[in-house]
């Protein structure tokens, strides 16, 4: 199937001011399933902009501006063919069969940095706190459903994620605020796991966020790799989902990243539009 994204922010000043490189991580994560067509990508034409792999083996364009603006606009299209993909079809290694399990020294040592707690989530509820031995896949399923049930989704367009033991005290949050409690709640049965950024698209199986920049997490499961679990709408992911961006920390998925630099507070507004569309 043939999908166009077309997506735009606009930032307004109130006076002109000088802006640091901005980092836009748009940018579909390729793999076997997705075919990019096209990308049309542009910012203020008196940017610099350069394309580059972050840490995390994220496309992203740093646009430099050198002179004073009031106004960035940032605008993207993107042509995309995907292959329906079955989140299921995978087969564990034998050792990651059941929960909890521990990985093999060479995977211990790559993955060491998305095992450890990075937050605190408070006491959790039976459901979600690490047990006796169950399969593997059936435990996330179980915990990542858990949380769509339990915890009300609320739409927040911005600001930082809440700290994961407000979200579950509040039992409400958006789809970052899942997205960082899950994460959480996995590490503290010995799995790794990171952030992820992208697009959803809708097709009448998407509840919350749909044709939105949306945000969910990948635990590495050996013998299937890095699994994505949308813990705000309480699937697993398929090809409904374009990564853009994955990382240890909110920052390091945002779309766009930087600031301005002034004496004084400046006036803002933010204006964003994004639709995706299949042929």
């Amino acid at each position: 199937m043939k999908i166009n994204i077309r997506y735009s922010a606009h930032f307004q000043y109130a006076e002109k001011a000088s802006f640091s490189p901005h980092r836009a991580r748009l940018f579909p994560r390729r793999d076997l399933s997705t075919r990019i067509e096209r990308i049309a990508f542009s910012t203020d034409p008196s940017a610099d902009v350069q394309y580059s792999r972050d840490l995390f083996d994220n496309l992203t364009a740093t646009c430099v501006y050198p002179g004073r603006l009031d106004q960035l606009d940032f605008d993207l299209e993107i042509d995309a063919v995907l292959q329906e993909l079955n989140p299921f079809h995978f087969l564990l290694d034998s050792h990651a069969m059941d929960l909890p399990f521990e990985y093999l020294p060479a995977e211990a040592e790559v993955l060491g940095p998305f095992r450890g707690a990075r937050q605190r989530t408070g006491a959790l509820p039976a459901p979600l706190r690490p047990g006796g031995r169950r399969p593997t896949v059936e435990a996330i399923v179980s915990m990542n459903s858990w949380l769509h049930e339990n915890i009300k989704y609320e739409r927040r367009e911005e600001g930082d994620p809440f700290p994961p033991e407000k979200t579950l005290k509040d039992q409400k949050g958006s789809c970052r605020d899942f997205a960082m409690l899950l994460a959480e709640i996995l590490r503290g049965h010995g799995l790794a796991c990171r952030l992820v950024s992208g697009y959803l698209w809708e097709d009448g199986k998407a509840e919350h966020a749909s044709n939105a920049f949306h945000a969910w997490v990948e635990t590495y499961l050996p013998g299937a790799g890095w699994t994505g679990l949308d813990p705000t709408n309480g699937v697993l992911c398929d090809h409904h989902f374009l990564a853009t961006a994955v990382g240890l920390d909110p920052a390091e998925i945002a779309p766009i990243v930087g600031h301005y630099y002034g004496e004084k507070t400046i006036p803002s507004s933010l204006r964003t539009g994004l639709t995706i569309l299949t042929a």
